[in-house]
């Protein structure tokens, strides 16, 4: 039985994703290649963050979540996550509105543009378990994909 790992998304099938890896055997993240080419702009007042495709989906356990975090290297090079970390549940895997295709976000804090080229590491993904609250009586369904955790 599977527990946790990655996969590409059908939009990504055909187009020579590789899927993640630890570099060393105490790695806690697995690195995150980009899955197409991004000109990342620099930044200034009002600018959106800009969203890089990874053409992957993660799975894991139901009492468990991946975290998108930034390389150290960074925010050396200009690249700044735009929510700091990503956090990803396990039912956002394979969700009607994307399969489970997760993005980084990403600012570029310098004056020149950063382009990123298919195949660059733009992150890490740290799988977590979590707890919950004695009581904790939470029933909603995710109905949708980035961003949808408001479920009714």
């Amino acid at each position: 039985m599977r527990s946790r790992g990655f996969e590409v998304v059908s939009e990504y099938k055909d187009k020579n994703i590789n899927l993640p890896i630890r570099k060393t055997k105490y790695s806690a993240g697995y690195d995150i290649e980009a899955a197409e080419d991004v000109v990342i702009p620099a930044f200034k007042p009002g600018i959106k963050p800009t969203l890089i495709p990874t053409g992957l989906k993660a799975y894991c356990g139901k009492d468990e979540y991946y975290m998108l975090v930034n390389r150290s290297s960074g925010p050396k090079k200009g690249l700044v996550m735009a929510n700091s970390i990503g956090i990803i549940d396990c039912d956002y895997y394979n969700n009607e509105s994307n399969e489970g295709h997760f993005f980084f976000q990403y600012f570029n804090i310098k004056d020149t543009d950063i382009v990123i080229h298919k195949g660059d590491i733009i992150g890490q993904v740290i799988f977590q378990k979590y707890l919950i609250t004695d009581f904790d009586n939470s029933d909603g369904v995710r109905s949708g994909g980035f961003g949808s955790t408001d479920a009714k």
